[in-house]
């Protein structure tokens, strides 16, 4: 293998080259090298041959449910508060067999972007075990999943802004939270589940559900995630509610911590970057969400620079309306140079921020987001149409994203093959997705 060339935090340790091979064994990378030093046997060979080879792709930031109501017509051009109040009524309607069927088809098209894990942030509880059927869906597929126990306590009664429907009590956050975590946290190297624990906002839980969830998080050795910063209207909300702005609640709440990752991150000053950053708090950057919402955009290389983790996140279906993680890292290639110039962010930036980046997110920096050998056997060999690349010759990485939509080919997960030659290897796909249509149409109330 040949050296990269080392650009703005692509360290010079990283290796990417011509040709050559990875072998897995028992779900981790066993070794890797270069053309002609392949090892003699394997149980099976996959061939990459003209197609760019990375690590998996890594989702920090998700709601699957919400492919139930995607690209719902009377919310889709309003402000984050609009669609939020919009689409509470509608996701009140959701039951086990709904958020098995969003899981299963959400996973399947994040596979099918390159996306190795994820995570999901499940707020929304109209009716128990609804995290359950999530982790028993990702379990049943093979698929590397950190659900996180959402939770919304303060509703509009309580000027929130969800209905008392889709709400509960502390108590029960907070039980539940605890059951979780002790029947399907896996802290072992190599998990494939993960849970952890994550109140939706500062504007739809209370304050003392926010620092009750950080103490619990503290005792059950979990990480915390929260949507923060995401709106100027949540700074209006904040200050008229709790006195002070979200980052300063935030902390004032237990938060401040490196177990800790937040989605979106778009308003915070210079100064509380800082903060955040000292405090190791990781940041979600969501980018087709940031755009299609119109909020604003994270400042993503100037927190790189302070050190904070930052990786990718599609947000929910409803907001984004895709789950590719390919097409986040073009997105925020592309909005970090809109932010910054043409040389504020390279292609190997973004590529590093939906790996290493979202790994340190899920404190998995170790094992998640690289090739090493060691590393969990979580990787992706790309397809872009070969009339796309034409002429794209001195940089398979740049022309990676900057050339047509690309999909993976084979995505690998923990040594275990779930898309071959751009098929996904998912037999009950076509029956899930027409269960899939029937509730989405039922919740919509098309029927």
């Amino acid at each position: 293998m040949t050296p990269a060339r080392p650009g703005r935090d692509w360290p010079a340790a990283i290796r990417e080259g011509p040709g050559g091979w990875i072998a897995l064994r028992d779900g981790r990378v066993a070794a890797y090298g270069p053309a002609g030093t392949e090892p003699a046997r394997a149980a099976r060979t996959l061939s990459a041959a003209g197609r760019l080879v990375t690590p998996g792709l890594i989702n920090t930031h998700h709601h699957l449910y919400q492919n139930l109501t995607r690209s719902y017509a009377p919310a889709v051009n309003g402000t984050l508060f609009t669609w939020l109040t919009t689409l509470y009524p509608l996701w009140a309607a959701l039951d086990e067999e709904a958020v098995h069927l969003a899981t299963y088809v959400g996973i399947a098209e994040l596979l099918m972007g390159g996306c190795t894990t994820s995570t999901d942030h499940h707020y929304v509880h109209p009716r128990p075990r609804l995290i359950d059927a999530q982790i028993r869906t990702a379990q049943e597929l093979g698929f590397r999943f950190h659900a996180t126990r959402g939770s919304m306590t303060r509703s509009t009664e309580d000027g929130g802004l969800p209905p008392r429907s889709v709400t509960q009590t502390a108590e029960e956050v907070l039980a539940d939270s605890e059951r979780l975590v002790r029947a399907y946290h896996d802290p072992a190297p190599g998990a494939l589940i993960r849970v952890a624990l994550a109140p939706c906002s500062p504007f739809s839980v209370t304050r003392e559900l926010m620092t009750a969830t950080a103490e619990l998080a503290e005792r059950l050795d979990v990480r915390l995630h929260t949507h923060l910063a995401e709106d100027p209207d949540e700074d209006t909300y904040c200050l008229e509610t709790y006195g002070c702005r979200p980052v300063e609640y935030f902390e004032s709440v237990g938060w401040m911590t490196d177990r800790t990752w937040v989605a979106h991150c778009v308003h915070p000053t210079a100064e509380e970057r800082a903060r955040l950053a000292a405090a190791g708090v990781g940041v979600a950057h969501c980018p087709s969400s940031n755009m299609l919402i119109a909020g604003g955009t994270a400042a993503v290389q100037e927190m790189r620079g302070l050190g904070m983790p930052v990786g990718i996140g599609c947000d929910g279906s409803a907001s984004t309306d895709h789950a590719s993680l390919w097409l986040e890292t073009r997105g925020a290639l592309l909005l970090g140079r809109y932010r910054g110039g043409p040389a504020a962010m390279t292609a190997r930036d973004a590529l590093d921020i939906a790996t290493r980046g979202s790994a340190r997110c899920l404190g998995r920096a170790d094992e998640l987001g690289q090739l090493r050998p060691g590393a969990c056997g979580d990787l992706v060999v790309w397809d872009t149409p070969e009339v796309a690349l034409a002429g794209a010759l001195t940089d398979p990485v740049v022309a990676w994203l900057r050339c047509a939509p690309s999909r993976a080919w084979t995505t690998v997960v923990g040594g275990r093959v779930l898309v071959d030659g751009g098929e996904l290897q998912l037999p009950e796909l076509a029956t899930k997705l027409r269960e899939h249509a029937r509730v989405a149409r039922r919740m919509q109330n098309l029927d």
